[in-house]
């Protein structure tokens, strides 16, 4: 494959694209994966009280019979308990693959900097 003509790339320009690349995906894979962190403590707090609202909820209508009917607010409550879950599992997921793909480009950063390393053991063999 070539980029200039008939002339392929050669290894010093190839290392320049992958450092260029790197340099591009590296910090937004790190804004993301913050994001998602943010994402998922607000996810885990909002969980949290939605499960206090719904004791709240039960303990009042047990205690009290009110003339308001509390029984479907609880089960909306519940419903939103799940779907909070739910997005919680995918964002979970997603941290995973951000970090599997931070990981794999700390990794590749790592490689190419000990191949352009004059000094490095590796590029003496």
């Amino acid at each position: 494959m070539s980029l200039q003509g008939d002339k392929p790339l050669d290894t010093e320009n190839k290392d320049a694209i992958a450092r260029g690349l790197v340099g591009l995906l590296k910090p937004a894979v790190e804004e993301i994966d913050e994001r998602v962190k943010g994402v998922r403590e607000s996810q885990v707090e909002l969980r949290q009280q939605i499960d206090s609202l719904c004791e709240d909820l039960k303990k009042i209508s047990e205690n009290d019979p009110m003339p308001v009917e509390l029984e479907p607010y609880v089960k909306k409550l519940n419903s939103s308990r799940r779907r909070v879950m739910l997005v919680n599992s995918i964002l979970q997921n997603v941290q995973d693959r951000l970090n599997k793909l931070h990981h794999n480009i700390s990794k590749e950063t790592a490689r190419r900097k000990t191949m352009l390393d004059p000094s490095s053991p590796s590029r003496l063999k």
